[in-house]
């Protein structure tokens, strides 16, 4: 497009060229006073007319430029982590003005005032929520257009979520909302957690005996031991659990309030560290039935 612009612009220069020249040789003839007008102020002012014309086409072309998705977008755990440590990324990937909710309230953050987020790469691990194992395969999966990331405070009981959309290939945030955690009659998961991870007599009396165990052979890097621990070894096995708040990234598996089951997740971010803590409701209240630790 710019090789024809330039082109056309060469044929009318040379044709306004001849016809200024005649015209030049027809004034000079008629009036030999008057020498101080420019003869080419015309043309100076086509030329630089046309220049200007696609100058701004150019401009406009790049500035319609959409995200051009690169090859973390593959994976959401990819993306999230170079969206999380990559300002410039992080700037290119957000819909702005971002719609922010906060309850009914609705707040449009420009990018002017937008400061950058870490989410949880500051951290040495992460958490994932599920309800049923089968629901962990959607990690990793390919195929997913539509993500959210939550972040689950514990003491005030609200949670933060990230709407992601892969758009043409590209992962692009969308919106945020913040929100209350819902509360149902049953004992709440979140409300438990919180007692579970601070309160370690509470915790003593929501672990099954004997605690089913799995973890990776010593002796055997491919293979898996299940055996079982008492109160005592889980203490000593047991990760530092998080008290304040909880990381999940919805995949498209339901975190129903009502579930029997609860699955967390513990990753760690570049180091290798996998726990995975199993609970079920039993009588209504819950209890740690399962313990996995598969670090590296």
């Amino acid at each position: 497009a710019c090789g024809d612009i330039d082109t056309l612009l060469i044929i009318k220069m040379k044709t306004i060229m001849a016809g200024v020249t005649v015209l030049v040789l027809f004034a000079s003839c008629g009036n030999s006073n008057k020498t101080d007008a420019d003869p080419f102020a015309s043309i100076t002012h086509l030329v630089d007319s046309a220049m200007v014309n696609k100058t701004d086409s150019i401009d406009r072309e790049k500035t319609s430029d959409e995200p051009k998705p690169i090859e973390a977008d593959e994976s959401f755990d990819d993306f999230i982590y170079n969206f999380a440590s990559d300002d410039a990324l992080q700037r290119q990937r957000v819909v702005f003005p971002l719609p922010y909710y906060n309850g009914d309230k609705k707040l449009n953050i420009d990018e002017h005032h937008w400061k950058h987020d870490d989410l949880f790469t500051k951290q040495h691990y992460y958490t994932l929520l599920f309800d049923k194992e089968e629901d962990m395969d959607l990690v990793g999966d390919t195929s997913l257009t539509s993500v959210q990331v939550e972040w689950i405070f514990v003491k005030t009981r609200m949670v933060k979520k990230y709407y992601f959309e892969r758009i043409k290939g590209a992962w692009i945030l969308e919106a945020i909302n913040l929100r209350p955690v819902e509360r149902n009659e049953n004992e709440d998961f979140v409300e438990f957690f919180s007692h579970f991870a601070a309160d370690s007599l509470f915790q003593s009396r929501r672990v099954q005996e004997p605690l089913a165990f799995v973890t990776s052979d010593p002796d055997d890097d491919f293979s898996i031991l299940e055996t079982s621990l008492d109160l005592n070894q889980w203490f000593a096995f047991k990760p530092a659990l998080p008290t304040d708040r909880l990381s999940n990234i919805n995949y498209g598996q339901r975190n129903d309030d009502n579930s029997p089951t609860k699955i967390l997740a513990l990753k760690g971010i570049g180091n290798g560290f996998s726990n995975i803590l199993y609970f079920r409701r039993k009588a209504g209240e819950w209890q740690l039935y399962k313990f996995e630790d598969t670090s590296i």
